[in-house]
């Protein structure tokens, strides 16, 4: 027997909540192959078997806080064990010839390591065997899509018991009646709950608002975006101009890159430039590293990349760490405004928003454009609203003529 523990989670974590478990007691279990999810302040982290045999005891329950080096489980012994319930599988019926089909699994379990946390967590929740199935990823690689249309493609014979079934749900909701359910915070969610007030608590915040017309960032996506993915393999955004323009303007003007430590003032000479993007239990925030040494392509490279493993829960923490400003693109999810929250120990952070058409003025003629606002909140206790207007302003030009962004104006 093994005992499953707490894995070391990041300098300063020392303690998690489970999340979910992957395996039960009594299920086949491979060496390496996780068997649980822990919830830690930043990520979610998997907990893979020490050895290859069967699930023992479950230690913990979801919810259930636990310390780095915990005991939460045990694995039993035995390949042997582990095989058993193949054969009894099989025994049933001798027309399974589609249950030998876990025997070619091994071939299969050779590429586990190439899968995704999201992917081997689908195969085990579906029963399905990642042999049988046909990557649409790149280079044919295996996605969570991928199982989940292979499970609904076995299901079809499931929907005549479900029939039945149908009947309860259907039962009419009584006039009146009102239901509430409690639900648990999860640690992420525990985590930005108590920085963002800590952030409200400890900074003089304010927001300042300016507009920028788009069409000039449109315009050259537009024309070199085919080009831009055939060269570069990533599709050309606009989170690449705004990252660039505001290094540019970060250098212009320092003190929105910079952080209070006490009672000094800590000067960053580069730009490690935090992005917010979407994972299943909520935003996270990871970092580009040096962003003013990278091209628009490595800019829109990582983005996108951040934003595939966010979803996959594989981001590690050491990628969430540090930052020196925060740009979030809450467009994405249509908002028109906004007053974005620092990100402590930085002092500002940009809000993007959703594009749309607006009427302005151009040379005295009442036009088009697609417009977006831009929101700027900092901590005014060391950034001056001259120093904030000027970075917005700044930031403005460059995107309205992406020029100054070859030329370092």
């Amino acid at each position: 027997m093994a005992e499953v523990k707490v894995p070391v989670l990041g300098e300063s974590i020392t303690e998690a909540t489970v999340g979910e478990w992957l395996k039960k007691p009594g299920e086949p279990v491979k060496a390496d192959e996780p068997i649980a999810s822990l919830e830690t302040d930043k990520v979610s982290v998997e907990v893979p078997s020490p050895i290859a045999g069967v699930m023992g005891q479950q230690l913990v329950a979801v919810g259930d806080t636990v310390l780095v080096g915990a005991v939460i489980a045990t694995v039993e012994e035995g390949g042997a064990a582990a095989a058993a319930p193949a054969p009894a599988v099989a025994a049933p019926a001798p027309a399974a010839a589609p249950v030998p089909a876990p025997a070619a699994a091994p071939a299969s379990d050779v590429d586990a390591a190439a899968l995704s946390p999201s992917v081997r967590r689908a195969i085990l929740e579906h029963h399905v065997d990642p042999s049988t199935v046909q990557g649409t990823g790149k280079d044919g690689r295996l996605t969570k899509d991928d199982v989940v249309a292979a499970a609904q493609v076995k299901a079809p014979a499931a929907p005549a018991p479900a029939a039945p079934a149908a009947a309860v749900p259907a039962a009419p909701r009584v006039a009146g009646e009102r239901k509430e359910e409690r639900v648990r915070m999860t640690r992420l969610r525990q985590t930005v709950a108590k920085r963002l007030k800590e952030a409200q608590n400890t900074a003089a915040m304010l927001t300042t608002f300016n507009d920028v017309d788009m069409t000039e960032v449109m315009a050259a996506r537009a024309k070199y975006k085919d080009l831009f993915e055939k060269k570069h393999g990533v599709r050309l955004g606009f989170m690449g101009f705004f990252v660039k323009a505001a290094c540019q303007a970060l250098k212009d003007i320092p003190a929105v890159n910079a952080s209070i430590d006490g009672d000094d003032i800590v000067y960053h000479d580069y730009a490690d430039i935090s992005v917010a993007v979407s994972a299943p239990q909520g935003l996270v925030v990871p970092v580009i590293r040096d962003a003013q040494d990278l091209s628009v392509a490595a800019i829109e490279r990582t983005i996108g990349d951040f934003g595939k493993r966010a979803k996959d829960g594989t981001l590690k923490m050491d990628e969430m760490k540090g930052g020196t400003f925060t740009i979030s693109n809450g467009g994405v999810f249509g908002s028109l405004m906004s007053t974005p929250i620092i990100n402590p120990p930085q002092s500002a952070v940009l809000g993007l928003h959703r594009i749309e058409d607006r009427p302005v003025v151009r040379d005295g003629q009442i036009v088009v454009r697609p417009m977006m606002y831009l929101a700027l909140s900092y901590d005014h206790r060391l950034i001056d609203g001259r120093e904030a207007v000027t970075f917005l302003v700044a930031l403005k030009n460059a995107i309205e003529d992406p020029t100054r962004l070859l030329i370092d104006l």
